[in-house]
């Protein structure tokens, strides 16, 4: 099985809470192919150990490096905490990126729970999971999906908050 390409981008304010989602996944990073843009993907080597390809910082041509792979077929799942908030100075560039990938059609994650997500994905994907195999038909893309189970529900402690964190094994509509 090929090992997934995953391009990861965290505007300024949003760094910490990559880093963290980054450590706390940081077993099933390790078996990706992970590129960063530049001041990102320095702070994920430093603190996790993961290798990390670099690109340049974003408002100096990383995210634009980042739409060339993807247009090129060589970064699978765009991880991209954008803060949709603060008005950053290569703006045009944030929205020719994420234009790319939606045009590509691969899986983007802006948030943190769209991140878990995407990653319970691919641990379903592996073989030694059962459940219903999805083929997209223009895409060629193909994904395994469990039914729903009991299982442990997951919470993350947030600024004081709890928050519900994505189990692939339990349907969050509850009335499914």
């Amino acid at each position: 099985m090929q090992k997934q390409r995953i391009a990861l981008v965290a505007h300024d304010n949003l760094k910490p809470i990559l880093l963290s989602w980054v450590k706390e996944n940081r077993q099933v990073l390790a078996g990706c192919e992970l590129f960063a843009t530049g001041t990102t993907g320095k702070l994920l080597q430093e603190h996790t150990g993961l290798d990390v390809i670099c690109l340049l910082s974003g408002p100096y041509g990383g995210d634009q490096q980042i739409g060339a792979k993807i247009s090129e077929g060589t970064i699978d799942i765009l991880i991209f905490f954008w803060d949709p908030l603060s008005p950053v100075p290569h703006d045009a560039d944030v929205k020719a990126l994420l234009r790319m990938a939606t045009l590509m059609n691969i899986p983007v994650a802006n948030n943190q729970s769209t991140a878990d997500c995407v990653l319970a994905m691919l641990q379903l994907d592996k073989p030694s999971h059962s459940g219903v195999l999805y083929q997209h038909p223009a895409t060629h893309y193909s994904a395994r999906f469990m039914l729903p189970q009991p299982a442990k529900t997951k919470y993350a402690q947030t600024e004081g908050k709890v928050k519900y964190k994505f189990s692939p094994a339990r349907s969050v509509n509850p009335a499914h």
